[in-house]
């Protein structure tokens, strides 16, 4: 009983009023042929040659006295023919003499309509309601367009139906709105997504059976709108008719990944009581504190269990063994890997917490008064090492600040101006998801991309950065770059502390002692030096390595990260074998003036782009290489 409203309808056949679906594939698929046999329609009936899209055989029989409202035998108009196969000419021809837009007919009592929307012709659908067509009218299995076009996945017209109007919490006469539909009939992530960016109504219960979109896409098994369904706050506690909750019917199909996923949201909501451990591992809040503090402690112990004064490395390995084990324990039961950004950025805070704890409590006293460089016997002042130090240190912050917190570049609109995009798009014959983010119903300026980590479009988008997390575009990338750049002179700083601390503290020297007895020499000296020195020669790697990357493709591409990997994606780059041809290169000395905006007491003019309102590239013919951002 669960399914009668939906097994009606494949009972009655989905489909069954566009049976000649197979005159729409063939004829298609023959009208290149038919050009070369310009004689072999002259005998073709109107409908036939509605089908196949033969204006001048149409037109031939309207003007002979042919009736463009009579039906077919099948109780069809030309009108529902020319729909179906989405032959927009003749659906204006035939609305010029006097065709009805909105005629039912058909098995399923449907109009033009109902049938461009089920075949998925948006561009039909704008035509045909440019003529008056109304898509709230009901098909005879009870549903306006926007439950078909729910139904059958088509994610651009439910978001051009809903943008000229059409409510989103819309029922049919069986009482589902369009998110039941695309709950029970869509196994991918839209239309779903996009009704939920509309702010949909998740918990409406259908009017027969009660059932909200959760129970729907339980009962189908649709484990993707399952997922977005629990993110948007779906009631997993909700009752149908026979005081079912969508947990109750997934242990009824014995699917063990939704009763998982069912029962951890309902954990989450805090249904059943659990203890208080379970409580810390569904609070969000206290996991990213974990993931973010565990790294803190990890540095910390390895360092000092290194630099305890216990001759027996038994005991330590113990000690090493326990902390991986509360390692383990801890990753197991609160590290939230939906969070991707905040353990890399815990383990980059921790390292860079730890470093400077090192720097002032073990290293600012032996620089300032002891410290000899290169075998001089002359002190180094404080003002060559320690207040190049703290400027630099200062600078840093700044940068990182400026890299984590800022507006990376968000394409933000609102909801009125959303909804004109997508009808401006649409009656323009450019919706599509190429174009068209429909998460965040925004059409996508050129370079622009959706991060999924941050669930937003970052205009010129190079890079989602766990290190800063926070995505890297146009709005912070010079900030980034200044970041990677004072990271790496800090690192340096520390690596020199150490070799520093070393000179003084350390009876050896490398052209003494050889390599390897210099490094156990050291690494015996101060366990937590040289803790810090390998985390110091880690982080110098990875920043050298991301910062000459990232000065490549600034200055000898004029890409980004994200084009770079992906430009066989994009149009407007030439991919070879061997490089990638970018219309923004202009040249070395032009891709870091632009991007850096140097000016130079006014000698230099940088171009400055607003990379948030560009979406087309008008290439200039005379440079090559050259564009004009429109």
């Amino acid at each position: 009983e669960l399914f009668s409203c939906c097994t009606a309808v494949d009972e009655s056949g989905c489909y069954s009023e566009i049976k000649p679906q197979t005159h729409y594939n063939h004829g298609f698929s023959e009208n290149v042929s038919r050009k070369n046999h310009v004689d072999d329609y002259s005998t073709w009936d109107i409908v036939k040659a509605t089908q196949y899209g033969i204006f001048e055989r149409c037109r031939e029989l309207v003007e002979a006295g042919f009736d463009v409202r009579q039906p077919d035998k099948e109780n069809v108009t030309l009108l529902h023919w020319a729909a179906i196969n989405n032959r927009i000419d003749l659906v204006k021809y035939y609305i010029s003499k006097g065709a009805i837009v909105d005629q039912l007919g058909g098995d399923l009592n449907s109009t033009p309509l109902h049938w461009a929307t089920r075949q998925g012709h948006l561009s039909m659908v704008v035509q045909l309601m440019k003529y008056g067509a109304d898509p709230s009218l009901i098909d005879g299995e009870g549903c306006s367009c926007v439950h078909l076009a729910a139904q059958f996945g088509h994610t651009s017209i439910v978001a051009y139906l809903i943008a000229k109007g059409q409510d989103v919490d819309m029922m049919d006469q069986n009482g589902m709105t369009p998110l039941m539909w695309a709950a029970y009939r869509t196994h991918s992530v839209d239309p779903t997504r996009l009704l939920l960016t509309f702010n949909v109504s998740v918990n409406l219960g259908d009017k027969y059976h009660k059932n909200t979109a959760l129970h729907w896409a339980v009962l189908a098994g649709n484990t993707t709108v399952i997922s977005l369904l629990l993110d948007a706050n779906a009631n997993v506690d909700a009752q149908n008719i026979k005081g079912e909750t969508p947990l109750d019917l997934a242990k009824q199909r014995k699917n063990v990944w939704m009763i998982n996923h069912l029962q951890e949201a309902r954990q989450a909501k805090g249904y059943d009581s659990p203890s208080y451990l379970k409580r810390l591992k569904m609070d969000k809040e206290f996991r990213q504190k974990v993931m973010l503090g565990t790294p803190f402690v990890v540095v910390w112990l390895v360092g000092f269990i290194a630099d305890l004064d216990i001759d027996s490395w038994l005991i330590k390995s113990v000690m090493y063994a326990g902390v991986w084990v509360a390692v383990q324990f801890l990753s197991k039961a609160f590290f939230d890997h939906s969070m991707h950004s905040a353990l890399p950025l815990g383990i980059y805070l921790a390292t860079k917490f730890w470093m400077y704890a090192t720097w002032f409590y073990w290293f600012w006293n032996d620089i300032l008064f002891n410290n000899f460089c290169l075998d001089f016997s002359a002190h180094l002042p404080f003002a060559t090492v320690h207040v190049p130090f703290l400027i630099n240190s200062l600078v840093l912050f700044y940068n990182f600040g400026k890299s984590w917190k800022s507006d990376p570049g968000i394409i933000k609109a609102s909801e009125e101006q959303k909804k004109k995009t997508i009808v401006e798009l649409a009656e323009t014959g450019s919706l599509d998801l190429s174009i068209f983010c429909s998460t965040c119903l925004i059409r996508k300026p050129v370079r622009s991309k959706h991060c999924a980590v941050c669930n937003r479009c970052i205009a010129k988008f190079d890079h989602h950065c766990p290190w800063v997390g926070n995505c890297v575009g146009s709005g912070n990338h010079r900030y980034f770059m200044a970041y990677l750049f004072f990271l790496l002179c800090m690192i340096c700083w520390m690596i020199y502390g150490c070799i520093s601390y070393w000179r003084v503290h350390c009876a050896t020297t490398y052209a003494k002692d050889g390599f390897w007895l210099y490094l156990t020499q050291i690494a015996s000296c101060s366990p937590w030096i040289f803790w810090m020195f390998l985390n110091s020669i880690f982080h110098f790697m990875w920043v050298a390595v991301l910062i000459m990357c990232q000065l490549y493709q600034i200055a000898a591409l004029g890409i980004t990260t994200n084009e770079r990997m992906n430009a066989r994606r994009y149009k407007h780059f030439k991919v070879t074998a061997t490089s990638i041809e970018s219309p923004f290169n202009h040249g070395c000395f032009r891709n870091l003036v632009d991007f850096f905006e140097i000016r130079c007491c006014g000698l230099i003019r940088p171009v400055t782009v607003d990379w948030t309102k560009q979406y087309t590239i008008e290439y200039d013919q005379t440079s090559g290489s050259g564009y004009q951002l429109v």
